[in-house]
Formats: C-alpha cells, sequence, structure tokens
C-alpha cells in the first residue's frame, strides 16, 4: 500500500497524537522530520504555503491538521475504531482551550530559556507578541485552570482504563497529548499539577505503552518524489448544500481560524460537511490534493 508519511518533529505535541493513533491501529509510517521553526521549504511546497505540524500524506494526497489526519485513519484502518460520540468534541476541547493553558505552563517555566529565533518564529505563527513576563504573570491562574481540566481526565479513569472504557479512543489521545508535552517540556511543573492524580499518573502509563507503530526514516526530497509520482485518490462528494455556496473548479481560499492563517489557494475539489479539498500543483509535486478541517477552517473565494 502507499506509505503513510508523517511531516512532523518529535517534541510536537500536535505530531504525538497522531503518532499514538498510529500505535493504537499498529500502522507502519514513514516519519518526514521537518524544522520546527520557518522556512520549511520541503513542506510548503506539499501544503501550499501551510506551515503547522504536524501534515499527513498519502502518496498525492496531503492531509494539513491532526483534526483531518487522524479522521482520514480512522477511515482507512477502521480496526480498531477510536472515534466514539462526543470525541470530536473532546478533541477541539483538547487542542484549544487545554492546549492554551499548557502553553502558558511550559512557556512560563522555559521563556527565558526559549531561543530568539523560536520566540520570533512563533510571533508570526500567532500575530500576537511572545511574551514572557505575562505568560509568567499568568501562570498561576491558568496552572490553577490546567489542573482543573486534568481532574476531569482523573474523573474519567477512576474506574475504568480509558475514557471511553476498556480501549482507548480519540479523547484518551486528545487529552493525552496535553499532558505529554507538559511532561515532557517541564516535569517538574507536571510533577506539582498532577500530584495525587493517581488515576491520570496510571492512565499516561498505558497510553505511553501504546507506542507509535512502526516508524522509519524517510528524507524530504523522497516524500516530495513520491507525491509527484503519485494520483490524487478520489475525492468525497462534494455537499451541494453546503452553505459556503461555491462549486468545485472554483478558485478558493482556506486558512486556519486560530494561528498560522496564512491563507491556501487552489481549486476545490470537493467541500463536505467535515472538510473542504482543494486542488494545487508545483514543479516540486505535481498535483496534489490538500485536505483541511472544516472545523476551525474558514473557506472563502479567492480574490
Amino acid at each position: 500500500m502507499t506509505h503513510l508519511i508523517l511531516h512532523q518533529y518529535d517534541v510536537s505535541p500536535f505530531s504525538e497524537k497522531v503518532r499514538t493513533v498510529f500505535g493504537i491501529k499498529g500502522l507502519a509510517w514513514r516519519s518526514v522530520i521537518q524544522p520546527v521553526i520557518m522556512p520549511k521549504p520541503d513542506l510548503t511546497p506539499l501544503t501550499g504555503g501551510y506551515r503547522r505540524i504536524p501534515v499527513l500524506q498519502i502518496g498525492a494526497d496531503v492531509y494539513c491538521d491532526s483534526q483531518v489526519a487522524i479522521a482520514e485513519l480512522e477511515a482507512r484502518f477502521p480496526a480498531p475504531a477510536i472515534v466514539r460520540p462526543g470525541d470530536w468534541a473532546v478533541n477541539l476541547w483538547a487542542d484549544r482551550l487545554w492546549f492554551q493553558a499548557t502553553v502558558t505552563a511550559v512557556f512560563a517555566a522555559l521563556g527565558d530559556k526559549t531561543p530568539a529565533d523560536f520566540m520570533a518564529d512563533r510571533e508570526k505563527l500567532s500575530g500576537r507578541p511572545f511574551d514572557v513576563a505575562a505568560m509568567k504573570a499568568g501562570a498561576g491562574v491558568m496552572r490553577a485552570q490546567w489542573r482543573a481540566q486534568a481532574a476531569w481526565i482523573e474523573q474519567g479513569v477512576k474506574a475504568q482504563p480509558y475514557l471511553g472504557g476498556a480501549t482507548p479512543s480519540l479523547g484518551d489521545v486528545a487529552a493525552y497529548m496535553n499532558i505529554w508535552w507538559l511532561s515532557l517540556a517541564v516535569p517538574d511543573v507536571a510533577a506539582t499539577l498532577l500530584a495525587g492524580f493517581n488515576g491520570v499518573q496510571a492512565w499516561r502509563g498505558r497510553m505511553q505503552a501504546l507506542g507509535h507503530g512502526t516508524r522509519t526514516e524517510m528524507a524530504p526530497a523522497e516524500a516530495l518524489a513520491i507525491a509527484r509520482a503519485a494520483t490524487p485518490a478520489p475525492p468525497p462528494a462534494h455537499d451541494p448544500h453546503d452553505v459556503a455556496g461555491l462549486s468545485p473548479g472554483a478558485a478558493v481560499h482556506v486558512s486556519a481560524d486560530d494561528y498560522g492563517r496564512d491563507p491556501v489557494a487552489g481549486t476545490l475539489v470537493a467541500a463536505t460537511p467535515d472538510r473542504v479539498i482543494i486542488a494545487r500543483s508545483s514543479a516540486e509535486t505535481g498535483t496534489v490534493h490538500v485536505h483541511f478541517p472544516r472545523v476551525g477552517y474558514h473557506l472563502t473565494p479567492a480574490g
């Protein structure tokens, strides 16, 4: 079968979500390490300028954002199923509300040690100052918020191994990301905020034991060559009731609504209730289909 190629870096919390799904589903995949900061000359030709990590590539289909990457893995590899009712809502909460508390907890502790080029890059990504002083000032409040949300996980795993029951689900994957990153980046802070949460500690061990599937390294140039030699898979049917009112063939822009808002231009292939697919061509990749989630992204006419 076509390789599952994950464009990522090892300390990326959102990449950890996809890696954990590989582990749950027992999948073999290829890792393409991309830079932590711009420029990303071997990524942006695939995505049309989208720079966030991770990006999943399957042949000439490119999946931007962990949300659509996980949805595609669930569709292609349905056993074991991991998406249960309510899991996408949990995923959005963990990606946004809880993650923002995690960001503050991490950089309030590490801000003075953070390289200047990383801070400058993240300012461009977010459109806001990388204000270490403000993060330090807000650390007490945000740590309390972080622990309160971790307490929900504690309650959820008191009587069962995982949030969804006997087996792990997307809800576990999404929540685990925040605990994984905080524990990796500032283990002393994580120990303080998880003190007394014995259920979370045991659950974290079970999540870690799921592994990351079978990983093999791949050079970025090989991933681009694979895209160039491949043909995009047949897309899903376009939703004729889509509220954007755009039809396949229209010139469009897709952009995130939170950070990394640089618009990606292309030709609309299909819009469904949960996904937008656009076609793009470049010398490096040939024609690719670039997939975005609907939630968290804007689809607008070009021009």
